[in-house]
């Protein structure tokens, strides 16, 4: 049975996922990560799902220095879902 809205919102399972990665061993990056699922998982979708995935794939050094804006993102998939506030 497929659930509904299967297209259009970010499931339970993944929004449960992406909560677990959230979690980080920098509490700078936990604090600000941690509520960004909560608030605005609900509605990730497309282009800015995929972008907060890859972002999540970062190491927490990398992850800082790109929230910190002290690095570029090398990766324009990345960049592409940016437009949502945490």
């Amino acid at each position: 049975m497929a659930e509904a809205g299967r297209g259009t919102q970010t499931g339970a399972q993944e929004l449960n996922r992406l909560r677990w990665q959230c979690r980080r061993g920098s509490l700078e990056l936990e604090l600000l990560l941690g509520r960004f699922p909560d608030r605005h998982g609900d509605r990730l979708q497309g282009e800015q799902l995929t972008s907060f995935k890859i972002l999540l794939d970062y190491t927490d050094n990398d992850l800082w220095d790109l929230i910190r804006a002290c690095a570029e993102c090398p990766r324009p998939a990345a960049r592409a879902g940016a437009g949502m506030d945490a």
